[in-house]
């Protein structure tokens, strides 16, 4: 079910001073840029072959990106799987019982749809579902 990696989210608290180090130490460039209003981040992600480095800043408070950076500091937010069917990945999550975040898809960036696992199902990780 899971095709590929899709990206790796890496919360952090300053996207300019982020951008700058991939940019600066492995000459990295920015593929596409966007404000996720109902997530409260604005992303970049960074092309690594076929899949990308997504890094996240909050721009409200209230995120979740805002309050992990609280809790647990800058870093590895989740990983994302591309996936054939968003519904169906998410699905089969329920159906052998364990816990989403999403009960049912959504919109995600870049035209995506999404959906995301709770890390307390997934032995600590975050997980997203991606479809294109």
């Amino acid at each position: 079910m899971l095709s590929e990696i899709d990206h790796v989210g890496i919360a952090v608290s300053d996207l300019e001073d982020a951008v700058a180090f991939y940019a600066k130490v492995f000459g990295a460039e920015v593929v596409h840029r966007e404000v996720v209003v109902s997530d409260g981040v604005e992303e970049v992600l960074i092309k690594v072959a076929e899949s990308y480095i997504q890094l996240l800043a909050s721009i409200r408070d209230d995120s979740p990106v805002a309050k992990f950076i609280a809790k647990r500091g800058e870093g590895l937010h989740h990983i994302a799987y591309r996936v054939e069917s968003c519904a169906e990945a998410l699905k089969s999550v329920v159906d052998h019982g364990y816990e989403v975040i999403d009960s049912k898809p959504r919109p995600g960036s870049r035209g995506t749809t999404v959906a995301f696992v709770s890390p307390k199902s997934a032995f600590g990780t975050l997980i997203e579902l991606v479809q294109e």
